[in-house]
């Protein structure tokens, strides 16, 4: 008999697992906290990569649907230095094997793609406990529960499902990140439109930085990084956008206007997101019938590849529960195996990148990691 899998969170890695699951004739029903796929904004853009999302997304058959969703012309990537010149300029010709797309909107497809209502909205998990031959119990905030020979956890970073394989908890990096959006750019702020070009904007220094992107349109999306202990922002009140954002503007007073441009003119109220990370190497020992997936398994520090990785968790276990559907060990177990050193690995490079990006001499690492000459390795 195929055993039914309950899945903890509707974000990428949870959805995709359910697609494939699907894909294989495995039954699934995915419990999601919020209300509904419209009740918060599903952030910004995501670069799909041929290596790790595109594979998840061949397993779930839906590559055509993907190819969709892609924005031409979005892999372009620019450099700056603090005063506005230009390191690296680099067009997107098409080669690049990162496409990217807007998170929602690949969220959709992977909705789209499941029969109705495989996902149940509005069941925030309150206390998960084990039951004993590899069953466990979830009770949801309203009061009713579930219990499950199969339970995996895709519920990110503060998962409810992660004590039940490991007493690690998140913890602050020391780097948190301001976001604000620019809306019509090319006409109502044209420098700074001008400054981002057609892709992604990346100007790094010691202890903070600047990105934008073009999304939708002329769009753009700024992330403004700072290295900063966490008291220093709980003194910023956020509640008052125009104050917050003069107090961020303000750290990067001697930049060139066109940059400092994209924090002081954002149409939208600055929100600030901390990074947290769980110790490079999580792992834990095989408990039968529960695992994890995504930010749950192994949150890092932006990287790039945290919903790549999600995808291809939520892919290669549908796809060795679909080879093992008599054995559910040898099932986690496989997939476990292959998962704690890809992500180990990917982790060590994401801090290494972190540490590049925030260092002294921070703009040239960058350009050096792009062109392929880092000597910091």
């Amino acid at each position: 008999m195929t055993t039914h899998v309950t899945i903890i969170g509707a974000g990428l890695g949870g959805l995709t697992l359910a697609r494939v699951l699907y894909v294989h004739g495995i039954p699934a029903t995915v419990y999601e906290a919020e209300p509904s796929p419209t009740a918060r904004s599903q952030g910004g853009m995501l670069d799909i990569h041929d290596y790790n999302g595109q594979l998840a997304l061949k397993a779930a058959n839906l590559m055509e649907e993907f190819r969709g969703l892609i924005l031409e012309g979005r892999q372009a990537m620019r450099v700056l230095d603090s005063d506005g010149t230009v390191l690296f300029d680099k067009a997107d010709d098409g080669t690049g094997g990162r496409p990217e797309v807007q998170r929602g909107e690949l969220r959709q497809i992977l909705l789209d793609s499941l029969p109705a209502g495989t996902v149940r909205w509005g069941h925030k998990v309150s206390d998960t406990r084990a039951l004993g031959d590899g069953r466990h119990e979830v009770t949801f905030a309203d009061g009713s529960a579930v219990v499950t020979s199969l339970l995996v956890g895709a519920d990110g970073a503060w998962s409810r499902v992660r004590p039940l394989l490991s007493s690690a908890t998140p913890e602050y990096t020391g780097h948190s990140v301001v976001e604000t959006y620019l809306f019509e750019a090319d006409t109502r702020h044209p420098a700074a439109a001008k400054t981002v070009g057609g892709g992604a904007l990346m100007v790094p220094s010691q202890g903070k930085e600047i990105f934008a992107h073009r999304e939708t349109g002329d769009t753009l999306h700024t992330y403004v990084g700072l290295a900063r202990p966490l008291d220093w922002f709980a003194a910023i009140d956020f509640t008052d956008a125009a104050t917050a954002r003069a107090l961020i503007a303000q750290e990067f007073g001697d930049w060139a206007p066109e940059l400092t441009s994209l924090i002081t003119d954002g149409d939208t109220a600055p929100v600030l997101r901390h990074h947290y990370a769980l110790p490079n190497g999580h792992r834990w020992d095989r408990v039968p019938g529960v695992t994890l997936v995504g930010d749950a398994a192994h949150l890092t520090a932006p990287n790039g590849e945290g919903a790549n990785l999600a995808m291809l968790d939520g892919a290669e276990l549908g796809d060795s529960l679909a080879a093992h559907p008599d054995d559910i060990k040898a099932a986690l177990t496989e997939y476990e195996q292959a998962m704690f050193p890809r992500t180990a690995e990917t982790a060590a490079e994401g801090a290494e990148l972190l540490e590049a990006l925030l260092s002294e001499n921070a703009p040239q690492r960058l350009v050096d990691m792009f062109t392929g000459h880092d000597q910091t390795r």
